[in-house]
């Protein structure tokens, strides 16, 4: 399996891991995210590859072996050292350490004490915590964190969901501002919430979010709690889908300090502004890379919400500033359909504009094909 195969593997497996034909306790947070890791992997890989290409052309090394690696599934693919088999096998490891930690204590399987084994062994032996400024895009993939230990909040919580779930433990969680918590649904949350040591167990397992005033996660207590929506497995997917898109837009539009995917938007209502031929050329330039994997991971997230109209729009938008106007066309007309009434009056003269340039593109790959015809 070449590094393209992998790319499609990677994506064709994670859309199989959420499929909407499976029930939603069924999915596996991990897998789903180690296979997102495995196509973005692959895709940096697949550049690095090409560079490599282009320099040894660059020094007429054409006889030079290329230096791609081959697996025979994409499981097999290394991501940091170790495949998606030994990641999982990783989680498992840490599942059994805590039920170590439980015989050592010689306690049976008591809610709160097999929680503070858990907390024991994610935060004191192993060594994990959270990171509160997201910048560093290992903190966003499930392989890097296992490995550095040092996660975003979404994460954090994914890792501690599925060793519990090892141990037979249900843990939930729900998103929260900008924090997502987690606890174990107990007929009684007053309990999470006692504080022994100088500590809650909300608090151990959710971090110092709890006790920062500035988060809202401060105002949560044992009655609030009750109240909070529970997040699906698909929906933490998402939210760590999200997180990507946020992360490698921002990179991507660094040298366009303050540009938002929609402010082409409202630049096309100024009044009697009219269709420009060099709009094209004129459009922000970005960071290639982090454009394509802001896009592939709204590619990703538009397979799990296929009517979120907001989210089709942004992606309609990222096809735009990388120039794939036909794509952007197709999903803002798409996007049009599922919008509120005022949102696609927004949107039609944008996408009437995108026809034009569209139009202007074509012709000029035309002619620019034609004279390369004449001898």
């Amino acid at each position: 399996m070449t590094v393209y195969q992998v790319l499609e593997a990677a994506r064709e497996r994670f859309t199989q891991e959420i499929s909407f034909r499976s029930k939603d306790k069924d999915i596996s947070l991990a897998k789903a995210l180690l296979f997102v890791a495995a196509e973005d992997d692959a895709f940096l890989a697949l550049n690095r590859e090409m560079d490599a290409h282009s320099l040894r052309n660059e020094r007429r090394d054409l006889s030079s072996p290329s230096d791609a690696e081959e697996w025979d599934y994409v499981e097999a693919m290394p991501l940091a050292g170790k495949n998606i088999s030994e990641w999982l096998s990783e989680l498992d490891a840490i599942a059994k350490e805590v039920e170590a930690e439980l015989v050592s204590r010689d306690i049976g399987c008591d809610l709160l004490e097999v929680l503070e084994a858990v907390n024991k062994v994610l935060f004191e032996s192993r060594g994990f915590k959270r990171s509160s400024i997201l910048t560093d895009s290992k903190c966003s993939y499930l392989h890097f964190v296992l490995s550095s230990r040092c996660a975003s909040a979404i994460l954090l919580s994914v890792i501690y969901i599925e060793v519990c779930r090892r141990l037979n433990l249900t843990i939930v969680g729900s998103r929260v501002g900008e924090d997502f918590l987690i606890w174990p649904p107990t007929g009684n949350p007053e309990e999470l919430f006692k504080v022994t040591s100088g500590h809650s167990l909300f608090g151990l397992v959710n971090g110092k979010c709890v006790d920062d005033p500035r988060s809202k996660a401060s105002d949560i207590n044992s009655n609030s709690l009750l109240g909070l929506d529970i997040a699906t497995n698909r929906d933490i997917i998402g939210i760590a889908l999200a997180n990507l898109i946020r992360l490698y837009w921002k990179r991507a539009s660094r040298k366009n300090f303050g540009l938002m995917l929609t402010s082409p938007l409202r630049s096309v209502h100024k009044v009697d502004e009219k269709f420009n031929k060099n709009d094209g050329p004129n459009v922000p330039l970005l960071r290639p890379q982090e454009l394509r994997l802001a896009i592939m991971a709204s590619q990703r997230l538009l397979i799990l919400q296929p009517h979120n109209w907001s989210l089709r729009r942004d992606y309609g938008m990222m096809l735009y500033y990388s120039r794939e106007y036909e794509k952007a066309v197709q999903e803002l007309s798409i996007c049009m359909a599922f919008a509120p009434e005022e949102e696609a009056e927004v949107l039609e003269p944008f996408v009437e504009k995108l026809h034009l340039m569209r139009l202007e593109s074509s012709w000029k790959s035309l002619g620019q094909k034609g004279r390369l015809a004449v001898p």
